[in-house]
């Protein structure tokens, strides 16, 4: 069956990979893009392939753009635009984690709250969470962007219980550590204002953690498939292995020292 399906970050990685099978399945796409440059980028990827997307433009900083994002009507409201910043929590910016929250949170949050009331009136439709396996478990020196995961965690599990009554199914997606080009550049973000020198907790090399990072085709398609499925799971989290990490992590909350 056709879906209506409104998608937001979908000019790189997951939300481009994803955008373009679903309209490949013949799907009604929204997708959504932080700028105009990548607006007319992500139409001619979509020309390129072969299939047919509307894009807008999203910047979730912007309450005029999600204002006209939120004047749509979809059947899946897919969040998956994001940014993650590096730095030791003592030492980022607050301006940068003020930041994060705003886009990964509460420019998401306000589109929810612009699209629910539609889906609750006619007691059907899905929202899904790109969170990550950062929602879960806590990566070192990527604290805040761990915090806005963990943040999405919350809110959609309350999503879930609330909305569950009037016909709306919540999930979220799950990401572990994947070759779209994300993890580098938020390993890379710190540069812009870290100083050795002041700095009360140095940061390391991530050389080694991103190194063979997972083919994002593997994230795509289970994607995909959460958003196309008439009973997806709540929680989707790939690649596979990434599956125990996760659980090992929250069993060593439990017995680790402080």
């Amino acid at each position: 069956m056709t879906q209506k399906i409104l998608i937001t970050g979908a000019s790189s990685g997951f939300g481009r990979g994803a955008a373009i099978e679903l309209a490949r399945q013949g799907h009604q796409v929204v997708a959504a893009a932080e700028t105009w440059p990548q607006v007319r980028s992500l139409r001619a990827d979509a020309a390129d392939a072969g299939v047919e997307l509307e894009v807008i433009k999203l910047n979730l900083l912007d309450d005029i753009d999600i204002a006209h994002a939120g004047s749509f009507d979809p059947d899946v409201l897919v969040l998956n635009a994001g940014v993650m910043e590096g730095g030791s929590i003592v030492d980022i910016p607050l301006q940068r984690v003020r930041e994060s929250f705003d886009i990964n949170v509460f420019g998401h949050l306000q589109l929810v709250q612009a699209i629910t009331p539609k889906m609750i009136a006619r007691k059907a439709g899905k929202i899904v969470w790109t969170s990550s396996m950062g929602g879960i478990l806590v990566v070192p020196f990527l604290g805040a962007y761990c915090a806005t995961k963990h943040a999405i965690e919350a809110i959609a599990g309350s999503m879930k219980a609330e909305l569950e009554p009037h016909g709306i199914k919540v999930a979220t997606i799950n990401p572990g550590v994947f070759g779209t080009g994300f993890n580098d550049t938020g390993a890379e973000s710190y540069v812009q204002w870290y100083n050795p020198d002041t700095a009360l907790v140095p940061m390391p090399d991530f050389t080694a953690s991103l190194a063979d990072q997972a083919d994002p085709q593997e994230m795509i398609d289970a994607m995909v498939e959460a958003i196309t499925a008439p009973e997806p799971l709540y929680r989707t989290m790939r690649p596979m292995e990434t599956i125990a990490v996760a659980k090992q992590w929250q069993e060593t909350e439990w017995t680790q020292n402080a």
